[in-house]
């Protein structure tokens, strides 16, 4: 079979398009054949050996894939060939098929098409235990959102408007806040033209927001703590930007605010009955019609540098994916 491998760590461009084994599943495991594989910031950050999680080359990248169950090991009761299934695996995604261990293995409700769905499960699972269990969001409450129109920004704009928020996107461009505004943001601030701190100021009479969402990192996190209501909770998601800011906390103490981080595979690790209802819920949302997550590109397989490539260039909007 086919499959994307990182011999050597580097850049996007060293990933090689080759042949691998196709290797039947252990006992305790599921094989799927991809449908499509979600492509995420992470990837970028552990093909160079950048990442809290360490892949020893060679090896294939992707953490998470959508597609039909072809087999199944002796151990495994729940889950049969023919399902459609979601999983998220430590690497291996980026190829045809793959054997992912079956208590990550998640059968997927009736009619989700596959294609979004390989761009389903990182991305609304991380945003959903944010904003529900890390930040407290509560209706009638306001989210500011950082990188609004990334994968994980859109899918906490929609969230927030499902959870009753009022919902602030903030973005580098007009085109990406459209975007945002399509898919449910109240306001926009547009942060390369203007001030976030002055913006959101204004948009909120001074009282500044209830929940931060920030994926983001670097300068912009020091605005932020001015930008927070009293009692407010700034939500540490990621370091796009590639800097990992310094917390200002004084501005914490002043605002009474509370500086939250959010690490949801340890929370899959440590909490997976509560991680089971968060799905629950958003799978809910999705057969209802009311969450629509956005694939805004698909990538063949053999392109998967180029995707990553787009996402370290900030050329991405919402979620992407690889299909074989």
């Amino acid at each position: 079979m086919k499959a994307i491998v990182c011999k050597a760590l580097g850049p996007p461009e060293s990933l090689v398009y080759e042949d691998v084994p196709d290797i039947a599943p252990s006992a305790n495991e599921v094989r799927i054949q991809v449908a499509s594989a979600g492509v995420n910031f992470p990837d970028t950050l552990i093909i160079q050996g950048k990442y809290q999680f360490k892949g020893v080359p060679p090896f294939t990248p992707g953490a998470e894939v959508a597609g039909v169950v072809t087999a199944v090991g002796s151990k495994v009761g729940h889950i049969k060939p023919g399902d459609h299934v979601a999983a998220l695996i430590p690497v291996g995604a980026y190829a045809e098929a793959v054997n992912a261990p079956a208590e990550v293995v998640m059968p997927l409700p009736p009619g989700m098409d596959l294609v979004m769905a390989g761009g389903f499960p990182l991305v609304f699972g991380t945003v959903i235990h944010a904003l529900k269990q890390r930040g407290q969001l509560q209706a009638g409450e306001t989210l500011l959102v950082l990188g609004a129109a990334g994968g994980v920004g859109l899918a906490a704009i929609q969230l927030g408007k499902l959870m009753g928020a009022r919902v602030i996107a903030a973005a580098s461009s007009a085109d990406k806040l459209a975007l945002c505004k399509a898919h449910g943001a109240d306001d926009v601030i547009d942060y390369s033209t203007e001030s976030l701190k002055d913006a959101m100021k204004k948009l909120t009479r001074g009282q500044g927001a209830d929940v931060i969402f920030d994926p983001v990192g670097g300068e912009l996190a020091q605005d932020c703590f001015s930008a927070i209501a009293w009692n407010g909770r700034f939500l540490v998601v990621g370091f796009a930007s590639g800097t990992i800011p310094e917390v200002a906390l004084n501005r914490l103490l002043l605002k009474g605010a509370s500086a939250v981080g959010v690490f949801w595979g340890a929370f899959v690790a440590r909490e997976p009955k509560l991680n089971l209802q968060n799905f629950q819920q958003l799978f809910a949302w999705v057969v209802s019609g009311e969450l629509k997550p956005l694939i805004s590109k698909t990538y063949a397989l053999k392109d998967a540098g180029q995707a990553l490539r787009d996402m370290l260039d900030r050329k991405v909007t919402g979620k992407v994916v690889l299909v074989p």
